[in-house]
């Protein structure tokens, strides 16, 4: 069981870390922290899901609590129902983009707000550690089934604004972006699927679209034929990457500056978070659009907490993660392709046109580093760059008039992650190899 209670989430190797009767305790455990009367389980492909599920449903009905069973969902279908049936808590069972011997729990208060490491992880592992569960309850929990799929493709379409059908390849990876890709009409797009059968061993390749390996016969199919956009969901749909019409991968801050213009063409005024490994233009869009640009931290369970403290219409990640006040401030890919589909078909361009004004400096992309000693790597940079604007957000960003750098360390490994931006694609070259030389002395 060691390791498996991370900053975000429950995740291990299922049979040696992560097993049925660890997943029975977390139940009970998340009924004694949260004490809910109605909780949602949804469960992703990968073939332990369901004994996962079973064991945690039966450790929260002999607490007392009253289970629905979404069965099959995509992780932003578990958030929506978990609001949208005002349910007190919700799990989603899933292990995201990990290789098929994973699996884990992703799990929520009332209206989808994220359990973190800070607000209840590290609790729930306590209790499952020291079994100090509340008394088993003498009238048993039920469990209901309910399909959310039908409200949560009602409420994402109604978002849709597309002239005429769209082009778009879909690469699935195997995973549960095939069920958040029933979203979209016929009217919508003209879909040519890949890797479009649920295989939780992901036969074809990583379901990860920051890998840019996993994004190659999505360009390669691009390249072949005339579309519009390519999609590439992550294992658990709660990610996207996007393609423009020539193959070429849009990083995904260009897609939240993109996104903030489509909505704020809808929101005028509003607040929009961006994360601080975005690019300088995702805050100059968002200003020149009319909207409220606000700097966030890394990590969902921050950006969401921040986007209700500032009503935030939307919020981008650098890492694919696409967050929407409209589906209780969790991410949903659909809709994020959905908006992406809107501006090309309000506006008639091509998804490369509309990204060109927004693709303004030369980005690094982020570097991880294995250090043995990360005081001394902030000490050194600090030595070097004392000059620089510091904002200590999330790890430490180095400003300068015509680059920045961030350096933030990993949750769960002995990494430093660089991220940098220049004016020039010679400035930042040059610059990411001197602050990498000193991040590896």
């Amino acid at each position: 069981m060691a390791g498996i209670f991370k900053a975000y989430d429950i995740r291990g190797i299922y049979g040696t870390d992560l097993t049925d009767e660890i997943a029975f305790k977390i139940g009970r455990a998340v009924a004694t922290f949260l004490k809910p009367k109605k909780f949602v389980i949804g469960h992703d492909m990968r073939p332990h899901s369901t004994p996962l599920f079973e064991a945690m449903a039966k450790g929260l009905t002999m607490q007392g609590v009253d289970v629905i069973n979404i069965g099959l969902v995509s992780t932003p279908m578990c958030y929506h129902a978990n609001g949208k049936l005002g349910a007190d808590g919700s799990a989603i069972i899933t292990a995201s983009h990990n290789p098929g011997e994973w699996n884990g729990m992703k799990i929520c208060r009332e209206q989808a707000i994220p359990i973190s490491e800070a607000t209840g992880i590290a609790d729930i592992e306590r209790i499952v550690n020291k079994e100090s569960f509340d008394a088993l309850s003498s009238v048993p929990g039920t469990v209901i089934t309910y399909d959310i799929k039908p409200d949560y493709f009602a409420h994402i379409r109604a978002f849709a604004n597309i002239k005429k059908s769209l082009n778009v390849v879909i690469d699935y990876a195997n995973g549960m972006g095939i069920l958040e890709g029933k979203t979209f009409t016929d009217a919508m797009f003209n879909i040519t699927p890949m890797y479009d059968e649920l295989n939780g061993t992901f036969p074809n390749h990583e379901a990860n679209p920051l890998d840019l390996e996993t994004l190659e016969d999505l360009s390669a199919k691009l390249k072949k034929g005339r579309y519009d956009f390519g999609i590439a969901f992550d294992g658990d749909a709660d990610r996207a990457g996007f393609l423009d019409e020539n193959g070429n991968n849009v990083s995904m801050d260009i897609i939240t500056a993109l996104i903030a213009q489509a909505l704020l063409e809808k929101f005028p005024g509003s607040t929009i978070l961006y994360d601080l490994r975005s690019t300088w233009a995702a805050r100059e869009v968002i200003e020149e659009a009319g909207g409220n640009a606000m700097m966030s931290r890394v990590g969902h369970a921050f950006i969401k907490a921040q986007m209700r403290e500032a009503d935030a219409v939307f919020a981008g990640e650098l890492s694919g993660h696409y967050y929407f006040r409209d589906n209780y401030y969790t991410e949903s890919s659909a809709l994020a392709a959905l908006c992406v589909a809107n501006l090309i078909s309000e506006t008639g361009k091509t998804l490369s046109e509309l990204i060109r004004p927004i693709r303004r400096y030369f980005a690094s992309g982020e570097i991880n580093s294995k250090v043995a000693d990360v005081s001394a790597v902030f000490e050194r940079l600090n030595k070097k760059y004392g000059d620089a604007d510091k904002l200590k957000l999330d790890g430490t960003t180095y400003s300068h008039t015509d680059w920045w750098f961030n350096v933030r360390t990993s949750n769960t490994e002995p990494l430093v992650r660089l991220n940098l931006e220049a004016k020039t694609a010679s400035q930042m070259a040059a610059k990411r190899d001197e602050v990498l030389a000193l991040i590896r002395a």
